[in-house]
């Protein structure tokens, strides 16, 4: 198979966890297809600007400067981690794959579990999400604000300036820092971000060669299971600054997706589950997202401390 071209070009982040992640698809590409995978790195607004996301725009930050050098053809496809796009569609921009998702899960990062953290700990997160799902589990800590890349704000904590900061599972392994892990949250007690742990592979819409090549690493149940949660999000209206979270899993050829929604200072919880046939992910997470707003989930989202 072949683009007529030289090596494909991959858009991708220049954070370790960004570059790590981009040449294990590129190295599967090559594998897979004979396709030479060229990296290019790219600055998003994400990585230049100090502030909270939910304060810069929330998803997107990270994504739209790598969609536009799609569109210009700078670039001839990007990595995103999936949880960082935003639900709504983009003109000319389609989603080619997603390939096997690893953990979905958050973890813990710290000398151990949260229920060992002494009252009034310092827990360091930038997460609306995981901030309501903490303050529900331990209301007595000290939830602190924190941006940065993975080794940053691990730093925090090994520094001594914070007692443990939360992260995603999946991009510590991606990192080699699952020792730095000391406890990973059953989604019982904390629901991920829709769409954590899988990567999403975009290129132009009108490049059939490059959708043709790219789909070669998608896997249809991780394409399923995200599709469910983030259907969730989208009827919610909501983005990364909302404290939603959510995980679907194929069981048995069954789908089945619990979400919640949150009250920033984590005194109530909505928290819904629905099951169905695996092909129908979308309308799962559609009529689940219907359930928690009838419940009063808009409300939830829209309150802040």
């Amino acid at each position: 198979m072949s683009t007529g071209r030289g090596p494909l070009r991959l858009g991708t982040r220049k954070s370790l966890m960004a570059t790590t992640q981009s040449q294990g698809v590129a190295d599967a590409l090559t594998r897979l297809t004979g396709h030479a995978v060229e990296l290019v790195g790219v600055t998003t607004q994400g990585d230049v600007s100090k502030a909270l996301l939910a304060q810069i725009g929330g998803t997107g930050v990270f994504v739209n400067a790598l969609r536009d050098k799609i569109l210009s053809g700078e670039v001839d496809f990007a990595v995103h981690s999936l949880k960082d796009l935003p639900t709504s569609e983009t003109p000319g921009i389609a989603l080619a794959a997603t390939p096997v998702r690893d953990d979905p899960r958050d973890a813990l990062c710290g000398p151990g579990k949260l229920a060992d953290l002494p009252r009034g700990a310092r827990v360091g997160t930038g997460s609306p999400r995981r901030v309501a799902q903490l303050r529900a589990l331990r209301p007595d800590l000290e939830i602190v604000p924190i941006r940065g890349n993975a080794d940053t704000r691990l730093r925090k904590v090994t520094g001594g300036e914070l007692d443990a900061v939360v992260l995603a599972h999946a991009g510590l392994k991606r990192i080699g820092r699952l020792a730095d892990v000391g406890e990973v949250f059953d989604p019982d007690q904390m629901l991920p971000a829709p769409g954590q742990g899988s990567l999403a592979l975009e290129c132009r819409a009108d490049r059939a060669d490059l959708l043709e090549l790219l789909g070669t690493i998608d896997d249809a149940a991780t394409r399923r299971t995200v599709t469910a949660e983030r259907t969730v999000l989208a009827v919610l209206e909501a983005g990364c600054s909302a404290p939603v979270g959510t995980y679907a899993a194929e069981v048995d050829e069954e789908l089945h997706l619990t979400a919640t929604v949150a009250a920033y200072d984590g005194s109530r919880q909505i928290r819904l589950s629905a099951s169905g046939h695996p092909d129908g992910a979308e309308q799962i997470g559609r009529d689940l997202a219907a359930r928690l707003l009838a419940q009063g989930a808009d409300q939830l989202m829209g309150e802040r401390d």
